[in-house]
């Protein structure tokens, strides 16, 4: 029997997550602000329990930090600590490709070839989150073909959709650009030639850190900085159970 319950709060949960990280990164929730989970649930128009299942995940992207009997607060990755990740994602999925390339199928092709198409349109309307999305699993479909599972349980702990996300929403970011960038990858791929492959991904993270480094401020986080109020304050929003 279908849990619809549980399906409907997996649902909100997602949703929740995406206003924050929105709220997170445009600044509403600043570096070091508490996210107070019955404040979020009323502004929300939900229940507490998707917004701590919100809340766990965000902690598990590096976005939101959690300590016993403090609660939630934001977490500001630096510019120095965002890049480094790309420097080592290029390694890791650079080979992790190359252990792929004789793995890909056709369908596996034409499934890259959708989550580009997804990538372009995710941009054409303005929807960051969905972007993330269809770019982070492009590139865990890749490493999924690799075969080494402790490699895909490495390349995870990089926290890719993040990075991702805060690529793609950060102000002066060309959002078209994201889309083309992994054409390339593709067409590597498509010729099995190992040493292309390991450029292609090399020149891709370049592209991406060099993006990231000419827009991602360094944020000072305040002591005692704590949730937004006024005109600061998340915007409520009401979700349907």
């Amino acid at each position: 029997m279908t849990d619809d319950t549980g399906i409907t709060r997996s649902i909100l949960s997602e949703q929740v997550k995406g206003r924050l990280l929105k709220a997170i990164l445009d600044g509403t929730y600043p570096p070091g602000a508490r996210i107070v989970e019955t404040r979020v649930a009323k502004e929300f128009g939900t229940s507490q329990a998707p917004v701590r299942e919100a809340l766990r995940d965000l902690e598990a992207l590096g976005v939101v930090e959690s300590a016993p009997f403090k609660g939630a607060r934001v977490r500001q990755p630096s510019t120095e600590e965002l890049l480094e990740a790309f420097e080592v994602r290029a390694i890791l999925e650079g080979h992790g490709a190359v252990l792929a390339m004789e793995n890909m199928t056709e369908a596996a092709f034409t499934a890259l070839d959708d989550l580009t198409e997804a990538m372009r349109a995710a941009a054409e309307e303005g929807d960051p989150y969905r972007e993330a999305m269809a770019d982070t699993e492009f590139h865990r479909l890749i490493m999924r073909h690799s075969g080494n599972a402790t490699l895909v349980r490495v390349w995870g702990t990089l926290e890719p959709f993040l990075r991702t996300y805060i690529t793609i929403v950060s102000p002066g970011v060309n959002r078209r650009a994201v889309a083309e960038r992994h054409i390339p990858i593709t067409n590597a791929m498509r010729r099995r030639n190992p040493e292309l492959i390991e450029e292609t991904f090399r020149d891709h993270f370049a592209k991406a850190a060099s993006a990231l480094a000419e827009v991602w401020p360094e944020r000072q986080t305040a002591d005692g900085v704590d949730e937004p109020t006024g005109s600061d304050a998340l915007p409520a929003v009401a979700f349907q159970p």
